[in-house]
């Protein structure tokens, strides 16, 4: 399975009203933590009710939360933004 499909899949877990995500690896080809995969960089657009009453902190630490470990430790970098 690609990574996009399992990061919106995880994802699914906070009831998005719409979800981006793109793959901005081809950006930093050749850059530091472009281990070659074409999938170390990331960005998450994202707007969920449950995320709205949050902190910025608590944003961010629930979308890691949602993608759990195993995903996380395959990305070199990741942009989350919160709509």
């Amino acid at each position: 399975m690609a990574l996009e499909t399992e990061i919106v899949e995880a994802l699914q877990k906070l009831s998005p009203t719409s979800l981006n995500v793109l793959n901005e690896s081809a950006l930093h080809a050749g850059h530091a933590g472009d281990d070659g995969s074409g999938e170390s960089h990331w960005r998450i657009v994202i707007s969920a009710p449950q995320l709205s009453d949050l902190s910025r902190i608590a944003r961010h630490r629930a979308i890691h939360s949602a993608l759990g470990e195993d995903i996380i430790g395959r990305v070199h970098a990741l942009a989350i933004e919160i709509k």
